[in-house]
């Protein structure tokens, strides 16, 4: 992010680094809403209906329709609920997710807040994420909603602990937890995939990114309760769990914090795996698209991935997600990382 303060001073560069950090939330939301559409008609293609598609030209309004509607209906709190965390929790899970992208870069120098430990910065909040889950589930004072919030606690944390060794993963191969230096570790084409960065020897890299990517995506699903991992709202069983009890802008700020997480899981996806904003080969003409608009492309195709494996991956049984988390993703990054710190240390000492 842009050194404001030192440039206008202490009130104007304040005004201007808020004012900043307002227009990336503002286009983040308005991208997300779109977002929602594609997810829709995404859904509806491989269903062979037409989806949303009469609020406003081929639907594109549909999004900003419901969150009119959601804004303007009432908010009901059940009578045995405890009132205020009921209507903390959705907050907590809106701020989370807003906070976790303070430190994604989306171009150069296009950044909150560049930090040298944005990796762990992620984790961390992303780990906090799962409070306001519980804590809506609770203060429901419902049977139903309290059983879906244990069940997102439980699954949440599963996947976490594989999330993170895939994250230690490529800080080893990167040599820093900065995320702009990942992406600029991954310049000139074939992103982590080919050879590993920072000087160290020559190896094809890709027999440990492809499997470490592929339990980062599915990883991301159980993380963010999407389909085939949404067992903590699944209407068959739990009457649609821990969010059950909620309505109006209390419910929408649930969803939003969902959608946010998931754009921030392809995110990371782009960061990690795919160069962020450096196209696939350096040269004309991709070098002609704009880096912005690269990651914007990049995340896109991730969000889509995300939408076809709703539409066409059946549900898990609860034991079969414990058992794929702990039994095969665990062991599977844990290897990885042991496999990643031998060859740093042996290029170092090389």
């Amino acid at each position: 992010m842009y050194d404001f303060v030192t440039q206008y001073g202490p009130l104007w560069g304040t005004l201007a680094a808020v004012g900043q950090i307002l227009a990336f939330v503002i286009v983040l939301l308005l991208s997300l809403a779109f977002l929602l559409l594609m997810d829709r008609k995404v859904w509806a293609a491989v269903q062979m209906r037409k989806g949303p598609n009469t609020v406003g030209a081929f639907g594109l309004l549909q999004s900003f329709a419901d969150f009119i509607k959601f804004v303007l209906k009432e908010i009901i709190v059940p009578a045995g609920a405890d009132r205020p965390l009921f209507l903390l929790a959705p907050l907590l899970t809106f701020i989370f997710a807003f906070i976790a992208w303070a430190v994604i870069p989306v171009a150069p120098g296009w950044v909150i807040s560049d930090i040298n430990v944005g990796i762990l910065y992620v984790f961390a909040i992303s780990s906090l994420g799962v409070y306001g889950i519980i804590i809506g589930g609770w203060a429901s004072n419902s049977k139903y909603p309290f059983l879906g919030s244990l069940r997102s606690a439980a699954q949440m944390v599963s996947y976490e602990v594989s999330i993170g060794f895939v994250l230690v993963t490529v800080l080893l191969m990167v040599g820093s937890m900065n995320l702009t230096a990942v992406v600029d570790a991954q310049a000139g084409g074939f992103w982590n995939w080919h050879l590993l960065s920072a000087g160290m020897l020559p190896w094809p890299a890709f027999l440990i990114t492809i499997p470490m990517f592929v339990i980062f995506f599915i990883s991301a699903l159980a993380e963010t309760n999407r389909p085939p991992f949404d067992l903590p709202e699944a209407e068959s069983e739990l009457v649609a769990g821990y969010q059950v009890e909620y309505s109006s802008t209390p419910y929408l700020l649930f969803m939003i914090g969902e959608y946010l997480n998931i754009v921030l899981m392809c995110a990371l996806m782009t960061v990690l795996f795919f160069g962020g904003w450096h196209p696939p080969f350096d040269i004309a003409p991709f070098t002609w698209i704009p880096p912005v608009v690269w990651f914007a492309i990049k995340v896109v195709f991730f969000f889509f991935m995300f939408a076809m494996v709703k539409a066409l991956v059946p549900r898990y049984r609860y034991d079969q997600l414990m058992r794929l988390g702990w039994k095969i993703f665990l062991p599977t990054s844990l290897a990885a990382v042991a496999v990643m710190g031998g060859f740093v240390v042996y290029s170092n000492a090389g």
